[in-house]
This record gives structure tokens, sequence and C-alpha cells, in this order.
């Protein structure tokens, strides 16, 4: 016996509130992510998403690191990963969404 045991037979005797706070976590994780590693979870080199910007693998990695970044440029990042870009305003009467 080598010692390793599938996650769910070391989680199932977690009680329902350590489940529950878990799951939060987890979509607190998927709704808030770097844009690197929004592409790495989308299994996307750098590399790739060069290719499909027309750029330079730097030029990533380079937009990766900005902490301002060109909403053309988001734009055109989350969409060559296969999404696209919603940019919703929050207020107390509800949240709007902005077009571009």
């Amino acid at each position: 016996m080598t010692g390793h045991r599938p996650f769910n037979e070391l989680t199932k005797d977690w009680k329902e509130t350590l489940r529950n706070s878990v799951e939060l976590k987890k979509q607190d994780l998927r709704e808030e992510m770097a844009l690197s590693d929004l592409r790495k979870a989308l299994d996307v080199s750098q590399e790739d998403l060069a290719n499909a910007l027309h750029v330079q693998q730097p030029a990533v990695a380079k937009m990766e690191r900005r902490s301002d970044i060109r909403l053309s440029n988001l734009r055109r990042m989350i969409e060559a990963m296969g999404g696209n870009l919603e940019i919703k305003a929050h207020f107390p009467q509800g949240d709007v969404k902005i077009s571009f």
C-alpha cells in the first residue's frame, strides 16, 4: 500500500459546514483571478495566445504583468482565449452593464 487515497475518500467524513465553506471558497476563487492564472486554467500557453493575437510571446507576458491594461487589449486577450468580456458597474440601485 502506497498511502495514496482518492480525495473523495479523504473528505467523506467532513461535516456539512466544512463542505459548504470549501464550496464557497472554490466559487470565490473562480470569480476572481489574474489574467495569467486564467490563461493557465484554460490550458493556453503564452505562445499560443501570442499567435492568436499576432504578437510575440514577450508582449503577452508584459500584458499579464500590467496593472493598468487597455480595455481593447483585455477584450482581445479574453476573446483569443475563447471568452467574452463584459464589464458591469455595481450601484446600490442595481448593476449596469457597460457597453463599449
